[in-house]
């Protein structure tokens, strides 16, 4: 297909995986991250075409994306909003203003920053496609997960309201909702791995088919769950 697709916290999980199916359906693949080494070593596994670090909480960190995209591609088709992390899984009492400052900056500001950099690209094209990754916690409530799950309801319904936004402009914006899978996020906010049955590719799979739907179709949002998760009731 050859779109230009631009996909954030590629190093790892969700992002390393939606990077190789994009790759994988022909696409150039442009894969970002906050450490360049780890990004590096998934661009050549997944055979990306481009990296380069960037930190989603920051702003100018956006606008050099652009700015990297536009002189080299000039377009964008297709954009995920990937990244994200617990920082701190928690009883509220127990937070710092600085890990609940962090954790909204991270998995909810990152994605309207995302979103409010490449809106203008978009527009120009009168093109494209935004997905951004939120959370089964944005719809499910678990104790200790307030502060992340309040993050990442934000992404769920800023996503609504930007396809509202972008919709007179012939683009899409979707948010997929997924399941916990086995990718490094439990153990980096320091409450041990999980094993589930869920796989990155099965995120990746999602992702990359919201993208190849026809442009008249747009997926509102979508959950994805393992088959080994219960929550009574649903």
């Amino acid at each position: 297909m050859n779109r230009i697709v631009l996909i954030t916290g590629a190093s790892s999980g969700y992002g390393k995986a939606i990077s190789k199916a994009f790759k994988e359906s022909g696409d150039t693949v442009i894969m970002t991250a906050r450490d360049l080494k780890r990004l590096e070593a998934a661009k050549n596994d997944v055979g990306g075409d481009l990296a380069f670090s960037m930190d989603v909480t920051k702003p100018a960190d956006w606008d050099n994306a652009v700015n990297t995209v536009k002189e080299k591609y000039g377009r964008l088709d297709i954009l995920v909003n990937n990244a994200g992390g617990g920082i701190a899984i928690k009883e509220v009492s127990d937070f710092t203003v600085d890990e609940i400052d962090s954790t909204i900056k991270l998995n909810l500001n990152s994605v309207i920053y995302g979103c409010r950099a490449f809106a203008d690209m978009m527009i120009s094209q009168n093109s494209g496609t935004m997905i951004n990754i939120s959370s089964v916690c944005a719809r499910q409530c678990w104790p200790t997960w307030s502060v992340y799950a309040a993050a990442k309801a934000g992404v769920l319904n800023f996503s609504k309201g930007m396809y509202l936004e972008m919709q007179p402009h012939n683009v899409r914006v979707t948010c997929v909702v997924p399941s916990s899978a086995s990718t490094g996020f439990q153990s980096a906010c320091g409450i041990g791995e999980t094993s589930d049955k869920l796989l990155p590719e099965d995120i990746a799979e999602t992702v990359l088919y919201v993208a190849n739907l026809p442009q008249r179709a747009v997926v509102e949002d979508v959950t994805v769950w393992g088959i080994d998760k219960q929550v009574n009731p649903l």
